[in-house]
């Protein structure tokens, strides 16, 4: 019976309203109601931040079933996936929360003033009532809602106190916690709408038109309508709309913003161009490879969507705590008031102290101090041309104390290029020098590998004509075969020749071995050509290459270092003499050479198992199951790399090897910025708790610390943005 094997499970991201009060119990609610849902496999919610990432099996529910289970329970969709919400309701909320603070504040204080100066007392009362009004609306409304879900939350909470102080005749003390309680509230949602549109801002950097060449006359054609393999100009200062490939024109672009590149890059015919950067010098004819939807900036902004709505594992742990803490609040406040009533306290008294120890326990402050870190510290990323996937991603980087790189394309420049052909001479009718580059490059122009390009590249160069190949056969990390001229050309390294063809059958392998050797003891990656007719397998020569450091490898390897790094690994399909070299030169502890990619993944998991929390840096291409195997996949060059975006956990759009410390410094920085806020919080609470219970403390007071508490953790986690390494 056969097996089929079940496709990978699908995800969307729905954009929801982004709701004024505090708490997010209302959120788990709807959690709930979506993981009930045949075929859904997890979903987080969040109104704080106004998405719902849903993970389900395509083959038995939609998202359009997803969607329509998030309106059944009353929650809004913005519908239009192209729209920024930050942009049009979320700022307009923001201010609508504004307005309703400053009006809380002028009802209080007019309740204050009034009553100082002995005036009216319903002029006193109507500023109360004011002040009670719109400070308590985004709260009241939160409440109901996770109310109606059967659960409680903070905004529950903090009504609650208000109401009491309103009771036992301290009106002041309830309005003052509900200005500061919706002023702190207005300011989350500040610092956490910043984080996001510092990303957002991407959207706008796609132009909405493109000058496109037709029949040799350039017409303005909406975006949406350029289809792949048309021609579009660019000329200094216009930002490039679509991705492509120059066809003609030199020039610079500028990408710092979508790759982190601090520098313009040099762009002639035959490179590739990301849509949203900006021409700084030339004019270019780009031919079109990706559609709107599909291009860099499109892929980055989908991607920044689902970061945001993935939260951190801390983040995961405090909402889950969220309510059965709530709880436990209210069962102190109701111990605080039937204790002391039955040992004969006076009920004004009891009443207002419980009131201050409900609003001093309130975790306000914890709740907010994840999020506001986490979305500063992916949106800070996103500036630098990192993409973090999601907010565990931005944790796990501060664990790392192990690092693999892949050796071609990552810490070397990948630009192999050819620099030796030998002829064995005493080979029966050995072929000339360029007869045997252009017998390899014939085989080797059906193959992907860096070396083949390097030798099709070396034949092109020196205008040599390629034979007819056909039969063309590939041995993964090994080599290569085609038939050419009537025989069989093969070309590969020296486990082609030992496992795959047995070399005792080949004449010339023993000297073939010897210069293979000689010239990896030179630092260069070679390989033997044979060539396989009717009297059997005959060595005909040997082609070296190699490839280059790249620029600033070891003081990124010393960055590494100074961060904590305690191990780093070299992991290459390349022999053991070449990796050897390139290792030195860099400073790497550990290369493990000659690999296959199934055996990049055995080595990984080996070193998860020797240092527990490792990462894994590479092409994205052929390292994608090691990337995926890593506690922290981290592809180099994403901008352009379909399977990077796929596979990695962090992306670097760019393909500068020093923002890796780049990603682990913000993961460290994170994290102790997560302890910092935490800290503030639990010490906060800790503080205020203990001296109510053994001394006592105004209610005023106790709204000033718990309030001000909430607001320095936003703050603390907003200073993420600005980190630089």
């Amino acid at each position: 019976m056969a097996v089929t094997e079940s496709a990978p499970p699908s995800t969307c991201t729905v954009r929801i309203e982004r709701r004024g009060g505090r708490g997010d119990a209302g959120a788990r609610a709807l959690e709930k109601r979506l993981r009930r849902i045949d075929g859904v496999q997890d979903a987080e919610v969040s109104f704080r931040t106004g998405s719902a990432r849903v993970t389900y099996d395509g083959e038995i529910t939609s998202e359009e079933t997803i969607r329509d289970a998030v309106r059944n329970r009353q929650v809004s969709i913005e519908d239009d996936p192209e729209s920024d919400p930050d942009d049009v309701s979320s700022r307009s909320g923001l201010r609508r929360e504004a307005v309703f603070v400053a009006l809380t504040l002028l009802g209080m204080v007019t309740g204050l003033v009034t009553g100082w100066l002995a005036g009216p007392q319903p002029l006193a009362w109507a500023g109360y009532a004011v002040a009670y009004a719109f400070g308590g609306w985004y709260g009241l409304k939160g409440a109901v809602e996770t109310l109606r879900h059967g659960g409680v939350d903070i905004d529950l909470l903090m009504i609650v106190a208000a109401v009491g102080a309103l009771s036992i005749g301290a009106p002041f003390e309830g309005a003052m916690l509900l200005f500061l309680f919706s002023l702190s509230n207005t300011l989350q949602h500040y610092a956490i709408g910043r984080s996001r549109r510092a990303i957002k801002s991407l959207v706008e950097m796609r132009p909405d038109e493109a000058q496109v060449l037709r029949d040799g006359e350039e017409v303005t054609v909406p975006i949406d309508e350029v289809a792949v393999g048309d021609v579009f100009v660019v000329r200094p200062g216009d930002r490039i709309p679509l991705d492509g490939v120059v066809q003609s024109g030199e020039g610079t672009v500028d990408q710092a913003s979508l790759t982190g590149e601090s520098v313009p890059v040099p762009k002639e015919p035959g490179d590739e161009v990301f849509g949203g950067t900006i021409t700084e010098s030339g004019s270019l004819e780009i031919e079109v490879t990706r559609q709107a939807h599909e291009s860099a900036i499109s892929r980055l902004v989908h991607m920044v969507e689902r970061a945001q709505s993935e939260k951190a594992p801390t983040q995961r742990l405090i909402d889950r705590l969220e309510q059965p803490y709530v709880v436990g609040v209210f069962a102190l406040t109701i111990a605080a008031i039937a204790v002391p009533l039955a040992l004969g306290s006076e009920f004004e008294s009891t009443f207002y102290r419980a009131m201050t120890l409900m609003v001093a326990a309130s975790p306000c402050a914890v709740i907010i101090s994840t999020p506001a870190a986490v979305l500063s510290a992916i949106a800070s990323g996103g500036r630098q041309g990192v993409l973090f996937k999601g907010g565990e991603h931005v944790e796990a980087a501060a664990t790392i104390d192990a690092v693999a790189f892949d050796k071609t394309g990552t810490l070397t420049r990948g630009d192999t290029r050819l620099t030796d052909v030998f002829v064995r001479e005493t080979a029966a009718d050995p072929p000339g020098e360029d007869e045997l580059l252009s017998l390899a490059a014939a085989v080797q122009a059906r193959s992907e590998h860096h070396l083949a390009r390097a030798t099709v590249a070396a034949a092109e160069e020196r205008g040599l004509d390629m034979p007819d190949a056909s039969g063309f056969d590939s041995v993964a990390g090994k080599g290569v075969s085609a038939d050419v001229d009537a025989g069989t050309v093969h070309i590969g390294n020296r486990s082609y020749f030992g496992t795959v063809l047995g070399d005792a059958a080949i004449e010339g392998i023993d000297p073939g071995l010897d210069r293979l050797q000689s010239l990896e003891a030179e630092g260069k990656t070679s390989v033997i050509v044979a060539r396989e007719d009717g009297d059997g397998v005959t060595v005909v020569g040997w082609l070296a290459f190699t490839d280059t450091v790249r620029p600033g490898a070891a003081e990124m390897i010393e960055e590494l270092r100074e961060l904590g790094v305690e191990h780093i690994v070299m992991l290459t399909g390349d022999n053991e003499r070449v990796a050897q070299r390139i290792a030195d030169e860099v400073g790497i502890d550990e290369v493990q050479a000659e690999l296959l990619p199934e055996e990049k993944v055995t080595t990984i998991e080996g070193l998860v198992d020797r240092h527990e929390h490792v990462a894994m840096v590479g092409d994205g291409v052929n390292d994608a199951p090691a990337l995926a195997t890593a506690t922290l996949g981290i592809a180099m060059g994403g901008a352009g790399t379909d399977v990077a975006l796929d596979t990695a956990d962090v992306v670097l759009m760019g393909n500068e090897l020093g923002k890796i410390p780049y990603v682990l410094g913000l993961g460290r920085k994170t994290r102790r910025t997560l302890t910092v806020n935490l800290a503030i919080a639990f010490g906060a609470i800790g503080l205020m708790v203990g001296t109510i219970l053994l001394r006592g403390i105004p209610l005023p007071l106790a709204v000033v610390g718990h309030e001000g508490s909430t607001v320095l953790v936003s703050l603390n986690g907003l200073r993420l943005l600005g980190f630089r390494g």
